[in-house]
């Protein structure tokens, strides 16, 4: 039977399953409203291990696969596939987030959740509603973090920013839109000018005529 986790909840992962090779899935939502569900891969100082260690939309998995990115299903939201024991040690702790994609804030949303699923049975779950937040544009909800061994965190930790404050504040660069490269165009081979006008015909004058005589 699955544990429910209020905020500030903390158990090893082991307690809560045997398995390594789990399954991560995000219910929120809110009328009118869209959400980016992401996870940052953090070091020891808490800050991004690496950008290739931000899983995102953009970014559906890490190098080893460790952390992948599932899309909805299941009646979550997002959901991810994290696999414990293929993390690398720079890793040491996952921060799962969820933040609005354009205007609105936490307040607006309604009942939702982070859980945990192992072998197809769920094993904790931590529930969480707008009235726990105001302005917010962003919310941490749950932590994998290694302290001797994996452990899990329910975290409701509200953040002001949208994706963009979240990424600097954990070390990330966000990428410039960049203009497109003009297409190369090709060497202009000899031409000479083009005409404004049509060149002006030439005609003869008629020669003068000399004065007739007085009769």
């Amino acid at each position: 039977m699955a544990r429910e986790f209020q905020r500030g909840h903390k158990a090893k992962l082991s307690d809560l399953t045997p398995g390594t090779d789990l399954y991560v899935g995000v219910q929120i939502a809110a009328p009118g409203l869209t959400f980016d569900i992401s996870c940052f891969g953090l070091d020891a100082n808490e800050q991004l291990s690496d950008d290739r260690y931000f899983i995102f939309f953009n970014q559906p998995k890490s190098p080893e696969e460790s952390i992948q990115l599932l899309g909805a299903q299941s009646g979550d939201t997002e959901s991810f596939r994290v696999t414990l024991d293929r993390i690398p040690a720079a890793v040491q702790k996952l921060s799962f987030t969820a933040t609005i994609d354009g205007p609105g804030q936490m307040s607006q949303v309604g009942p939702g959740y982070i859980r945990i699923v192992a072998g197809g049975e769920e094993v904790v779950r931590y529930a969480f509603t707008g009235s726990e937040f105001t302005t917010e544009r962003a919310v941490m909800l749950g932590d994998f973090y290694l302290k001797d061994v994996w452990r899990f965190a329910a975290v409701g930790q509200g953040f002001d920013g949208g994706l963009e404050a979240l990424l600097k504040n954990f070390g990330g660069e966000v990428a410039e839109e960049e203009e497109p490269p003009a297409a190369p165009q090709a060497a202009p081979g000899f031409a000479p000018p083009a005409q404004a006008t049509a060149p002006p015909a030439f005609t003869a004058t008629p020669a003068p005529q000399a004065p007739q005589p007085a009769p």
